[in-house]
């Protein structure tokens, strides 16, 4: 807890100007359903506080508790490499340190790293601009629908979404837009994993304001995304890519899908040098075509001259509560810790094109092989046959989280199961293998598998 400095007496005189009688009082607005009913019970041995030393050994003796496995999981967060530069970049006070990277007054060396990430970003997913950022890929997509609402001039409010979306960044969107009257329609899958092109083409194309589709989907697959792209933009609806921008290296970009590509980019981009870190803090982020910028949330910075003729960078199209109407303002997600982004920055400008797509395709001949090892045991196969990125979803014929959690006894962490998404994969193992996972960690987990499964 933060050190508060106000003592017993300024308490009271605070509440006595309020005309309040106790700090309860304060907070008697807060519904008591949603207050601490009983003392937290602390673990024996701590109902006393530690001092410095005893809490050192403390948390040493938690850590020393802790068993790490090797992770074949992905399901929107992955391992990868991260230099070990990037981190020891970071670290420089006037990196690791500003609190404030979005307001005005932000250093020129802090803006120029925000440039450039957008500027490698919107060539990466060729579109014509990327903020800097929002806060991860759920939220990237439901700013990125609310965005495609208001470019829409016909005041529709239906969205065909594909339900190999993450089933996360869903219920994320359906949770911002359900106050909003805004309709969010699940198309389903076919045998192969990828969209049903019979579903989308049964709608009614007149009432859609925009149609989401993701590049590879949650289950890996890659999608067949122009047919759809063409189909909505040429019945007026926006077309919006959720992408995982490290594919985009090897992979046309959305920028190219269909005749004119996407009108709107977005995802998670903590793939590009971000570790796991315990589920966050990660960097969404969200683009588009120039003719729709004006109605982008975040961050964006941008290029011009000062007066004595040098480059320099400023903070522009701020359509923020603290800077214009709250009624004209786009969002107030941008606020997202700065430090993700140069991270971001970081590694991108450290790999380069060829190093993003050296990543990319070892990701994915990794994760051939541990297709092509993991079905040669009896009963495991490939769920989906359409190609994939790094993640396949392998169906074990018996029920998958037994299975996974005996694997974690063993030292593995075997993928997600799917169950918890969806009954009809109760059978099901989602896994990934990025370039951090090596061949014999690959026979190793299918002798563990082979073994749990005894077969």
């Amino acid at each position: 807890m933060p050190f508060i400095p106000h003592t017993a007496a300024e308490t009271q005189a605070m509440l006595a100007t309020l005309g309040l009688g106790t700090l309860d009082d304060l907070f008697a607005e807060i519904p008591q359903a949603l207050l601490l009913q009983e003392p937290i019970a602390l673990p024996s041995g701590l109902e006393q506080a530690l001092d410095e030393q005893g809490l050192l050994e403390l948390m040493q003796a938690r850590a020393s508790q802790d068993r790490p496995l090797c992770s074949f999981a992905g399901a929107g967060a992955y391992e990868h490499h991260i230099p070990q530069v990037v981190s020891q970049l970071l670290g420089r006070g006037e990196l690791y340190s500003p609190y404030t990277p979005y307001q005005a007054e932000a250093s020129q060396g802090s803006l120029q790293i925000m440039f450039e990430f957008q500027s490698m970003m919107a060539e990466l997913l060729a579109v014509d601009v990327v903020n800097a950022s929002v806060y991860d890929g759920a939220s990237a997509l439901a700013e990125a629908i609310l965005m495609a609402l208001r470019c829409h001039k016909k005041g529709l409010h239906k969205v065909l979404m594909a339900d190999g979306v993450h089933p996360v960044y869903r219920q994320v969107a359906t949770t911002m837009t359900s106050r909003l009257g805004v309709e969010i329609i699940t198309l389903p899958h076919d045998g192969s994993g990828r969209m049903d092109e019979a579903a989308w083409r049964r709608m009614d194309a007149a009432e859609v304001a925009a149609v989401v589709v993701a590049q590879p989907n949650f289950y890996g697959v890659l999608e067949e995304p122009d047919v759809l792209v063409d189909w909505a933009q040429a019945n007026g609806a926006l077309a919006i890519a959720v992408v995982n921008p490290l594919c985009a290296a090897v992979l046309r970009p959305p920028g190219q899908w269909g005749r004119h590509g996407v009108d709107i980019v977005c995802g998670e981009a903590q793939s590009l040098g971000l570790p796991l870190s315990g589920g966050g803090p990660y960097l969404g982020f969200l683009g588009c075509r120039m003719a729709h910028v004006r109605q982008l949330p975040g961050r964006l910075v941008g290029e011009s001259r000062d007066r004595q003729g040098r480059r320099a960078f400023t903070l522009t199209l701020q359509a923020r509560e603290q800077h214009i109407r709250r009624a004209r303002a786009t969002s107030n997600i941008c606020t997202n810790q700065g430090l993700c982004v140069v991270a971001s920055a970081m590694t991108m400008a450290l790999l380069g094109p060829q190093g993003l797509a050296s990543k990319a395709a070892t990701c994915h001949e990794r994760t051939r092989e541990l297709t092509e090892r993991l079905t040669r045991i009896p009963g495991v196969r490939r769920l989906f046959a359409a190609p994939f990125f790094h993640e396949v979803v392998m169906d074990l014929g018996v029920a998958a989280e037994p299975v996974w959690q005996r694997l974690a006894d063993l030292g593995f962490l075997a993928g997600f199961p799917l169950g918890c998404h969806d009954k009809k994969l109760d059978h099901c193992l989602l896994l990934c293998a990025t370039e951090t996972r090596s061949r014999a960690q690959i026979e190793d987990l299918a002798m563990a598998m082979s073994q749990v499964l005894g077969r």
